[in-house]
């Protein structure tokens, strides 16, 4: 392997067919083991996590370590070992295939890589549905025949990708579409290539796009604004998110701002909205030929649901903090372009935001479909008159009289609606029944908490 040719390695970064190590320990294995089972890939040994080269000393213990850790995969993996020189420092490339003779394993455990990271399979049965359903969980890996290079390329949208992720035009296109893994061995494009740079991508695939809809009220029984965007999956993306801050309330900071523009505030996050329609994108099921991707905004929050539950390599316990995604290609390319930070923060991320904007935490589905429930801001107002259920003058006067001092007693409420202690007693009895309504803590020092997800 040339200087060259490892100097556009270490420009791509760690991806899903690239490793980086700086010296040989016990997670080698597993790397190699990830590669062989997923789509092969390049492990450079000598080579920090920053892709800064520090160089390895190779010597007898040095090959006898390599021996041992390939040894220790069953079966043995289809790999080789090269020893080579970049500006002067000694470094090992180690060019694994993908595996003719899957599942490979090592220590009594199972890996594949997905992204920049290798992920461990716990289970028999996730093993077993893993291979049952690969082709599924990697779509945007699958060829896309109909997709003619260069003529359907979008070469506005590839420029300004290269442009945003950094890499230098200096190397030829056909080059770069390579290192990016956008096509396979013979040239033909992938479905995740194709959703990213074709002119027309719906020209390819059907049941692609965001629906964004707009609702009256809590229910989707009245509809005030639809609007489906398709195009590449980066239009799709910028498309729903004007659309969610044109329907949503802005606030503006001037204070403190001095000369600068005015600051605008979205009710919600604008991060808690990033990271939910990056992560619908990357992780919906592309097979479901049923579904979209939904936008659906409420007088209390909003609801981004995508095809595709939680895939069986995450445990309900480990979600949060795990990210394994359906699909690694159209994954990786957000993160080169800084749309995806850290593999697994971007739920912790969506909870931080919330919280930081003293808005109630976000809820979660994650069995068939994915859902994330932003919750908009409380207008008490608004609630009430929106309210789907049926309930009295002297009931909705009791629930403002709440919401004005959730530490209000039986006998103030009673003062301030004119009627007895029984009527209040029971009105109130009726709100705790409906779920409008719950008494938190002691009966003296507890506090009134009003349910407006209704």
């Amino acid at each position: 392997m040339t200087e060259k040719q490892i100097e556009i390695i270490l420009q791509q970064g760690e991806n899903s067919k690239i490793e980086f190590k700086k010296r040989i320990n016990k997670e080698l294995a597993s790397e190699i083991c990830a590669f062989s089972n997923s789509l092969g890939g390049i492990i450079l040994l000598g080579v920090d996590d920053n892709n800064i080269v520090t160089g390895l000393n190779i010597d007898n213990a040095t090959r006898s370590k390599l021996e041992n850790t390939v040894t220790a995969i069953n079966p043995r993996p289809d790999i080789e070992i090269i020893d080579t020189k970049y500006k002067g420092k000694d470094i090992v490339v180690i060019d694994c295939k993908s595996g003719k003779n899957k599942p490979y394993i090592t220590s009594g455990s199972f890996y594949v890589r997905y992204g920049a990271n290798s992920q461990k399979l716990t289970t028999a049965n996730q093993v077993r549905e893993f291979f049952q359903q690969e082709n599924k969980i990697f779509w945007d890996i699958t060829i896309c025949n109909d997709f003619s290079y260069p003529d359907d390329l979008d070469i506005e949208l590839y420029n300004n990708f290269i442009d945003r992720a950094k890499i230098t035009k200096a190397i030829a296109q056909e080059k770069i579409i390579q290192n990016l893994n956008l096509t396979t061995k013979d040239g033909v494009f992938k479905s995740g290539a194709v959703l990213f740079f074709a002119k027309k991508p719906d020209k390819f695939f059907s049941q692609i796009g965001i629906r964004c809809v707009l609702f009256k009220g809590n229910t989707k029984r009245y509809i005030i604004d639809d609007k489906l965007f398709t195009g590449n999956i980066l239009s799709q993306y910028e498309n729903s998110i004007d659309y969610l801050t044109s329907k949503l309330e802005t606030r503006y900071e001037i204070e403190s701002q001095g000369s600068l523009p005015r600051k605008e505030i979205l009710e919600i996050p604008l991060v808690a909205f990033k990271e939910s329609i990056i992560n619908a994108l990357s992780h919906r099921d592309y097979y479901e030929k049923g579904a979209i991707i939904h936008v659906e905004i409420f007088d209390n929050r909003v609801e981004i649901t995508n095809p595709g539950g939680l895939v069986p390599q995450v445990k309900d316990d480990e979600f949060g903090t795990k990210s394994f995604s359906r699909n690694s290609l159209i994954f990786g390319l957000f993160q080169r372009i800084e749309l995806v930070e850290k593999v697994g923060t971007g739920i912790q991320r969506i909870r931080a935001s919330m919280k930081s904007a003293d808005l109630l935490e976000p809820e979660f589905k994650t069995k068939g479909f994915f859902t994330v429930k932003l919750f908009r801001p409380i207008r008490f107002s608004k609630w009430l008159n929106n309210l789907d259920t049926e309930i009295t003058k002297l009931q909705e006067k009791i629930l403002t009289i709440i919401n004005d001092n959730s530490k209000i007693t039986y006998k103030e409420i009673g003062e301030k609606t004119g009627v007895g202690k029984s009527t209040i007693n029971k009105n109130i009895q009726i709100l705790k029944d409906l779920n409008l309504l719950n008494r938190i803590g002691e009966s003296r020092s507890g506090i009134w908490k009003i349910n407006t997800k209704i």
